[in-house]
């Protein structure tokens, strides 16, 4: 039986998110689509089908997908190569159709193998980059030309140092987040069914209209200041905001290129964000990756054929979703309709509102990702959780969030192989008048990886000791490491006077086990002899050996 009082609440919260997302992605989808050389209701469009439609396909509970910030390269520079936009709306199409195929050959399964500390460090990567790329509008010096974060940061300093910032803009930024701030607290708690953002954004329309009224320095007037969307007066300038695709592009190799290179892109970005939000939900619901990647598909397909941009699932707008208080995905196909809606009705209202109040709600957005809290948490899990993590958010702000995540994947796959290699077997060492007698226990996986070290400590046992090698936890064992062994067992141990034993390999392996062990040891040992005794990893035997 489904709880009235809790589907209420849910509903009431949804909606209250998918407006605050709904304000978010509005200048977000317009900029993008400015960015990539496309046509500004372009970028209106893939938003409308990220909300609605792949909010509607989706499994996922608070995933908002709309353009592509990550795909602005290889889509502004495909629309220059092809000389036309209805060009490159086939490739589009193509990389949907790739997203769908995916999906149903169940590929979606490789968001399974990204390590988490990875995961955590895309999402401070990506706070850090919201923050820098919002302090332009927070105090008035927007439409800068498109540059790299640390670029930005040097603006930002120059700008505040030479007191060239714009004093309007700065104001309603420092207003907009003390009222967001403000309605985090308990005590406003019963104020809350007035969402904060929405409160915000029309507080600093009213200030800036007061600004206009009676202190024109403060007033922000500048259209690169403002939210700016098409205004559309009548029914057949709606239909003429469409573009539809020249379907002679199927026909060149180089638009499948493209559809190839943006199917991929898309459909990592999308597991990416989607791994890293199902990581944020309080529930810990979690996303049917398969289902996704076909959502997805069906949604850039639909883009392609009326005249969209890429769409992916987008971490800042799912971000700011469930910080707004999602519950389902009702909030994003609400902010798919307020999108629509909004084109439609009010496009005149939404272009007085100033750019400041979103950079606002998206700084605070992007804090709560990267927030000093965060970090010491990784922290405390580990130096080999935390360097991955570092590099992982190093390298997204400075280089993207796919080589960045490739970067940190990188960092992580080398501490596998590192830890690998050093734990290849435990030892037992017992030294005895007689000799030493060391058991060495190889671990569960014995690769070539661990060849090396294996021969290492084999070459490095003392003369006239016993070794014994216990192969019974091991499930596989590379080929090379029982050559390495054979060769000891049957030449290098009997130059030295060793006497190896060898129990738990597997017929296969064509290593004899050795009977009656514990006959062999009792010969080895003479009564009443108190040996030293050792235990450790492969790097204590090494050194212990090595020292000796």
């Amino acid at each position: 039986m489904i709880n009235s009082s809790s589907l209420i609440n849910d509903i009431k919260s949804d909606s209250s998110s998918g407006l605050v997302v709904f304000l978010i992605a509005l200048p977000l989808c317009l900029g993008i689509a400015l960015a990539s050389g496309a046509p500004l209701f372009s970028g209106l469009i893939s938003g409308i089908i990220g909300g609605i439609v792949i909010g509607y396909f989706s499994k996922s509970a608070l995933s908002v997908s709309g353009p592509a910030a990550g795909l602005i390269s290889i889509v502004a520079s495909a629309i220059t190569d092809f000389g036309a936009f209805d060009i490159f709306l086939c490739a589009i199409i193509i990389a949907g159709i790739i997203q769908v195929v995916l999906g149903i050959i169940k590929a979606g399964s490789i968001s399974y193998y990204f390590p988490s500390n990875v995961i955590e460090g895309m999402l401070a990567g990506i706070g850090v980059i919201i923050i820098i790329n919002q302090l332009e509008h927070a105090i008035g010096i927007g439409g800068l030309p498109k540059q790299e974060e640390e670029i930005k940061i040097v603006v930002f300093v120059k700008a505040f140092i030479n007191n060239i910032f714009h004093y309007g803009a700065l104001i309603i930024t420092l207003i907009s987040i003390g009222i967001l701030l403000l309605w985090q607290q308990q005590f406003t708690k019963k104020l809350q069914v007035v969402p904060g953002a929405l409160l915000a954004v029309a507080s600093s329309i009213l200030l800036n209209e007061i600004f206009i009224q009676s202190y024109p320095s403060l007033a922000i007037t500048d259209k690169s200041m403002l939210v700016n969307i098409p205004t559309i007066h009548s029914l057949s300038d709606f239909k003429s905001s469409f573009t539809f695709p020249n379907f002679n592009g199927f026909l060149r190799s180089d638009v499948w290129m493209i559809g190839i290179t943006i199917a991929v892109v898309a459909s990592i970005e999308t597991l990416l964000c989607i791994e890293a939000i199902d990581k944020l939900d309080p529930h810990k619901r979690n996303t049917p990756t398969n289902r996704e990647l076909i959502a997805q598909g069906s949604g850039n397909v639909l883009s392609g054929l009326i005249g969209g941009l890429p769409i992916t699932s987008v971490i800042v707008r799912s971000s700011a979703n469930l910080n707004a208080g999602a519950k389902t995905k009702t909030s994003t196909i609400i902010h798919g309709f307020l999108l629509l809606i909004s084109c439609i009705l009010i496009p005149f209202l939404l272009n007085k509102i100033p750019l400041a109040t979103l950079a606002a709600v998206l700084i605070l957005t992007g804090y709560k990702l990267c927030k000093p809290s965060v970090f010491k948490k990784i922290w405390k899990e580990g130096k080999w959780q935390f360097i991955p993590f570092a590099v992982t958010v190093i390298a997204v702000v400075v280089k993207g969030l796919l080589i960045g995540v490739a970067v940190g994947m990188a960092v992580s796959i080398t501490y596998l192989l590192r830890q690998n290699i050093k734990n290849a077997y435990y030892f037992h060492r017992s030294q005895y008048k007689n000799g030493d007698v060391i058991k060495i226990e190889l671990a569960e996986e014995v690769s070539f990886l661990n060849k090396a070290s294996i021969l290492l400590t084999l070459d490095h046992l003392p003369e006239n000791s016993m070794v014994l090698i216990d192969a019974n936890k091991s499930k596989f064992i590379d080929h090379d490491v029982l050559l390495v062994i054979n060769e000891f067992k049957n030449i290098k141990a009997i130059d030295k006077n060793i006497k190896v034993i060898t129990t738990g390999f597997k017929e296969y392996y064509n290593i004899e086990n050795t009977e009656n062990i514990s006959m062999i040891n009792a010969d080895f040992i003479e009564a009443n002899d108190q040996p030293k005794r050792t235990k450790g990893n492969q790097k204590f035997l090494l050194k212990e050996l090595i020292e000796n």
